[in-house]
Order: C-alpha cells, then structure tokens, then sequence
C-alpha cells in the first residue's frame, strides 16, 4: 500500500520517522530557555510550550506534587539523542522527564517539513 501525499506512516527502525517528545520544566522561563536550546541546536523542528499542569509523583520516597510546564518537541529518531543530550545538558531537574512517543500516521507535507528541519546536511541551506 502507497502513502498519500497527505498522509503518511513511520515505519519501525526508519531514523527519518517523526516523533513526540516530551519533558516539563518547573518554570516558565527554563521552558522558555530549553525551548530555545533545542531550536539553536537544529535537533527539533517545533517546540510547543504547553500551559501549566499540576505534577504528581514519587521523588525520593515521598508523594510530591509541582506545577510544571511542558515542552513537546518534534524530530526524528535519528535526531532523539542529539535531542536529548540538549535536554540533559540544559535542564535543571536531576533526572528529567524525557520520553518519546512515535507519529505513526500524520499530515505527509508537515511530516516531511519536521524532517528537512532537522536534517543535519541541509542545515545552513535556508
């Protein structure tokens, strides 16, 4: 079965497949920071800055709760671990939240766009 110019599905293993991914910083400002790492670093096409949400959850044996803001990025598998390593290297939690999810079906010109925006041999082509 052929994809549609406006629909198409990742397959499993392809680098080039589009993903989620999300993490949540504990203030407006370090979203807006990391928001903007990711985007300098070319290792997301899009960064959406979520509204506040109320965390809860277990740190170090005791039920915490937070408001948090949360930052959903989309890239490529290929491009997960420069992703990462951006997160990891400007995020001020010890252990952030940082987990993927993939785009199994979507829109074939955004998918395709999120992919030309981080591929690392057509940056600088703008």
């Amino acid at each position: 079965m052929q994809a549609s110019a406006s629909s198409q599905h990742a397959a499993d293993g392809d680098e080039a497949a589009v993903i989620a991914v999300l993490t949540n910083l504990p203030d407006a400002d370090a979203a807006a920071r990391l928001s903007r790492a990711l985007l300098e670093a070319r290792v997301c096409a899009c960064v959406n800055r979520l509204a506040p949400v109320e965390s809860e959850y277990w740190w170090q044996g005791k039920l915490e709760q937070a408001t948090e803001w949360p930052l959903l990025a989309k890239t490529t598998r290929g491009r997960y671990a420069a992703l990462e390593a951006v997160i990891q290297a400007n995020h001020p939690y010890d252990v952030p939240e940082i987990i993927a999810w993939p785009v199994s079906h979507g829109f074939g010109p955004y998918l395709a766009w999120v992919r030309d925006e981080v591929d690392p041999g057509a940056q600088g082509a703008d």
